[in-house]
């Protein structure tokens, strides 16, 4: 078939979605006021080993260096260690260029970085599972660890991505993170969380854990300390605000998602699968609403990755298609582990690639069944993250009128040729 001429692709007009309003959170006083809370007391001198993962959280690094200061201040020896499982490409020093992306750096946050790699089994639960856990911070007094709550990508319940993943999977290391997938394929992945997170709850010196939650717009909207006794519930009641802030593409039916970059630092599988409506494990190429659930896609093309990312691009095998230069960016090592420990093969796989944008778009239009590629239904998004302000094609233009939720910047269009190659 032949590709249609320079004419045929459809001029895209900004949208910005209205999110409430929020005033921000004064994040030292916000921890300093959780921090009070803290009923496990603390000897002075105590090591404490805090764990942050590879997330880009908004504050993530005022946040970790505000817990660091509260915990000198009560007389402990803070210390962090990397709680993140297989990424980085699961080597001390990739999880310590990870931290130090986000600004979390020895410098920085006043203590030391522990990137060692080696995990321990810290026994079984009443099932039989074993139980991983980091040996820097097991040589610990206390453990805290620091996360933000929000739904899963792989899996819906009243649990999801949060502190108590961070202590099940993230501070298991290469070898937790591997055994608790293991586990959550054969029998369900919140079940799972909730019997090895449980056990590390009653067992080790888990000290506490600051949850974040955020809002639509991505910035901090709360913070709470989750503390053993009250853990599970506290989480499963964050998750539940955090679904209700999750940003969400406002068109059900589209032709084609452009996304501008995946990455680690957006979500755990590149692009979050809450929002592209597709899972880690399967999607159907078959065009028709029956075969998807919302929103839905007919195909996705993916046109880089996010630096923060050092090349992981899981995630990638979610799109149909993708840029050459995302391509020539992967590195295969450290997206290979990533997958292999989380079980997700399909996550990996290369989509059909092409030398420029606009062929991709156009081979894609074609592949999703469109005739008219003037009336075709796309959006453009910068990341799964960032959705205030998306790019919709023309023809989607009338579907917002009396919608107030919704502003069209009639001032602002560009032209799907004038993408950046």
């Amino acid at each position: 078939m032949n590709l249609k001429g320079p004419e045929s692709l459809p001029t895209m007009v900004k949208v910005r979605q209205h999110f409430p309003g929020r005033t921000p959170l004064d994040i030292a006083a916000e921890v300093s006021k959780q921090m009070e809370a803290l009923y496990r007391p603390i000897n002075s001198g105590a090591s404490v080993a805090v764990g942050v993962g590879s997330r880009g959280i908004t504050n993530y690094a005022a946040i970790a260096r505000a817990v660091i200061d509260e915990l000198k201040s009560a007389g402990a020896k803070p210390f962090l260690i990397p709680a993140m499982g297989s990424h980085g490409g699961a080597t001390p020093e990739g999880q310590a260029r990870v931290l130090a992306d986000y600004g979390i750096t020895e410098a920085a946050m006043g203590a030391p970085v522990l990137a060692a790699m080696e995990s321990a089994c810290v026994g079984q639960t009443e099932s039989g599972r074993d139980v991983w856990f980091s040996k820097a911070a097991l040589a610990a007094d206390h453990v805290f660890v620091i996360n933000r709550v929000k739904p899963h990508t792989d899996f819906f319940g009243k649990l999801g991505s949060g502190c108590l993943k961070m202590l099940t999977i993230g501070c298991g290391k290469r070898e937790g993170a591997a055994n608790y997938h293991q586990n959550a394929v054969r029998d369900g992945y919140e079940q799972v969380l909730r019997e090895l997170g449980g056990h590390i709850l009653r067992h080790l010196p888990i000290l506490g854990g600051m949850a974040i939650v955020e809002d639509q717009r991505h910035q901090t909207a709360q913070l709470e300390l989750l503390q053993p006794d009250n853990w599970i519930a506290r989480e499963e009641a964050l998750l539940e605000k955090a679904r209700d802030f999750m940003p969400a593409i406002p068109f059900e039916d589209i032709d084609l998602l452009i996304v501008d970059r995946i990455g680690k630092n957006i979500s755990g599988t590149g692009m979050d699968t809450n929002v592209i409506g597709r899972g880690v494990h399967e999607y159907t190429t078959l065009i028709g609403r029956e075969q998807t659930q919302a929103p839905h896609i007919k195909r996705i093309y993916v046109r880089g990755l996010t630096p923060e990312t050092h090349g992981n691009a899981i995630g990638v095998g979610m799109a149909d298609f993708t840029h050459q230069r995302l391509v020539d960016a992967i590195d295969y090592d450290a997206m290979r582990i990533n997958s292999l420990t989380s079980l997700t093969p399909h996550s990996a796989k290369v989509p059909i690639h092409f030398q420029s944008d606009r062929e991709a778009i156009e081979r894609a239009l074609i592949s999703a069944g469109v005739k008219d590629f003037r009336q075709a239904r796309i959006i453009r998004i910068q990341d799964t993250l960032n959705l205030e302000t998306i790019l919709i094609s023309e023809s989607m233009i009338a579907e917002i009128a009396g919608n107030e939720q919704l502003e069209v910047d009639s001032d602002h269009q560009s032209a799907l040729d004038d993408l950046t190659e």
